[in-house]
């Protein structure tokens, strides 16, 4: 049994839920987010509550029961209050900035790095993303959780920190174990 997926999901003022078919929508005041979920498992909007219940018994029906209320809960609360991470870029010459997009299909925005390389790393900024770059600090934030983990390990893997010197880009509270290096006679 799933310890989350019994759990009632609490529905805070402002914010509006809704599904059709196999289609679930949450709308708040920071935007709308929408995902499919499969029918193995039910999804009953009360006044104010959310419940989710097994329709089978099965491991994969039990499996999908926490993993839909987890992913229910995140949509609620990133309608409300947007999902921020933090990356701080170290290193002599890294730098690192938000510019107006140069290509003519879209009309949004990229990150141009600056991270040792012959060339400058240009990375285009997903639709449903707000992105930042003050000096050395990138705050990227969004109403999707998922999307917002995925870019910002996205934008860390283009020059991930070294255990040396700590150069590279890491998460704003992670810690970098350090190698002491080569001793000399």
């Amino acid at each position: 049994m799933s310890r989350v997926g019994k759990q009632e999901i609490k529905i805070p003022k402002g914010v509006e839920v809704s599904k059709k078919g196999i289609t679930f929508e949450v709308k708040g005041p920071k935007g709308t987010l929408s995902r499919d979920f499969r029918n193995d498992i039910t999804i009953e909007i009360g006044d104010g509550v959310v419940t989710l219940n097994t329709k089978k018994s099965d491991k994969f029906s039990r499996s999908l029961w926490g993993t839909y209320a987890s992913h229910i809960k995140n949509m609620v609360k990133g309608v409300e209050t947007p999902y921020e991470k933090k990356l701080i870029l170290e290193g002599v010459g890294f730098k690192s900035e938000v510019k107006a997009s140069q290509a003519k299909s879209g009309s949004g925005k990229e990150f141009v790095f600056s991270l040792g390389f012959s060339h400058p790393v240009v990375v285009p900024i997903p639709e449903g993303i707000t992105a930042t770059a003050e000096k050395n600090n990138i705050t990227i934030s969004g109403i999707d959780k998922e999307l917002v983990g995925s870019f910002s390990a996205y934008i860390r893997a283009l020059k991930k920190p070294e255990p040396y010197k700590g150069k590279g880009m890491r998460y704003e509270n992670e810690v970098i174990r350090r190698k002491q290096g080569k001793k000399t006679a």
